[in-house]
């Protein structure tokens, strides 16, 4: 018999709206819980409020309606903001926000204010070593580059000791590679710090390396909430499916709850989602890495793209039909454009909505549409 006790969640935010415009609110009836020492992302297109939510967790952005909890503590509600520097909240930005006018241990030491003088020359020497910048403290912001200046941002942000950080897409002015190793370490100092981390970012990459859970945001709704892993396989909506990886829908007609026919034959797989009665007209998500090659298939597809990625080839195939589908094939197989190309598709999930396009023949379209 297990009696440990659940986690109590770290935040906590309940039918939460935000915005500057009472009566347009860009967040709207939004419920999330982040527990301790968890990393998650808020995944997004420009504009679907996911900046707008992050500053309303700072204090930055009052709300409209419903409450922010930290440790069970309202922290904000309708008429009630607790102010920024009392929530043990950090927050890094898209800019870095650095004084320009400040050495590099002047920043970092900028939070402490009120701590003796040998506390502030601690802490930030600490904050310093933990991001690797211990060597440049007597630098300014303008002789530091972008990753420099986004660890003096973190280190900053570090100081205080926050129970939570708050990222506004924190690495989106790096280059890809940088990009995605600072993102990495960033994580493994705020694990060793035990302070759990909220990334903002439109990059699903990002979100998906950064994240343990991931919010999908979209007009200021959070469309699904889940790990990596769901909201790829199992998405709640035919919104998630398009905006999450790359595919393709297939129209389709349910034989049974685990076999579609479409243009590319029968697809089966384990159902997900809501029930589907057969005979009823669906669309199924086709990932490029459901497309394999397959010598022995009678299905033939021509290849009219190709996207050299190392390990493997992106490849864009067209069906006699006209449909076109993306398919994942090791980089050892070869195929020029122009090549027909023998295939099959082979679906562990089967990702399915009703289809209110359907005629009676079966087409395909991109899955972002």
């Amino acid at each position: 018999m297990n009696n440990a006790s659940p986690i109590a969640p770290l935040l906590i935010l309940e039918a939460l709206a935000c915005g500057l415009d009472p009566q347009r609110p860009v967040v709207r009836d939004l419920n999330l819980r982040v527990d301790p020492g968890e990393m998650v992302s808020l995944l997004g297109a420009s504009g679907c409020g996911k900046t707008t939510l992050l500053r309303a967790i700072a204090g930055f952005i009052p709300l409209i309606a419903g409450q922010i909890l930290l440790r069970g503590v309202a922290i904000a509600r309708p008429g009630f903001a607790m102010p920024p520097e009392r929530r043990r909240v950090g927050m890094v930005f898209q800019d870095y926000a650095l004084f320009p006018h400040l050495t590099v241990a002047e920043n970092v030491a900028y939070g402490l204010k009120g701590e003796s003088r040998e506390r502030i020359r601690a802490t930030t020497h600490e904050m310093l070593e933990r991001v690797g910048l211990a060597s440049l403290a007597r630098r300014y912001p303008h002789e530091l580059s972008g990753g420099q200046q986004q660890r003096t941002a973190l280190a900053r942000a570090l100081a205080p000791k926050p129970e939570l950080i708050l990222l506004d897409e924190p690495f989106s002015n790096l280059d890809v590679e940088l990009r995605e190793r600072l993102g990495v370490e960033v994580r493994q100092i705020l694990e060793s710090q035990g302070t759990t981390g909220i990334l903002v970012t439109h990059d699903q990459h990002e979100a998906f390396a950064w994240g343990d859970k991931v919010g999908v945001l979209h007009e200021g709704n959070l469309r699904q909430w889940g790990t990596p892993y769901e909201l790829y396989h199992q998405p709640v909506d035919a919104f998630v499916a398009g905006f999450i990886g790359q595919g393709t829908f297939l129209s389709g007609v349910s034989e049974s709850a685990e076999e579609i026919r479409t243009a590319v034959g029968m697809v089966r797989g384990k159902p997900h989602g809501a029930r589907i009665d057969p005979g009823t007209a669906v669309r199924v998500l086709i990932r490029p890495d459901d497309v394999l090659p397959d010598e022995n298939s009678p299905i033939v597809a021509r290849v009219i793209r190709r996207a050299f990625r190392g390990a493997s080839t992106l490849y864009t195939l067209e069906l006699d039909s006209g449909c076109q589908l993306q398919s994942l094939f090791p980089s050892h197989a070869d195929h020029p454009v122009g090549e027909r190309v023998p295939i099959r598709v082979s679906t562990d999930h089967l990702v399915l909505f009703p289809d209110d396009r359907a005629d009676g023949s079966f087409i395909c379209y991109p899955a972002s549409l």
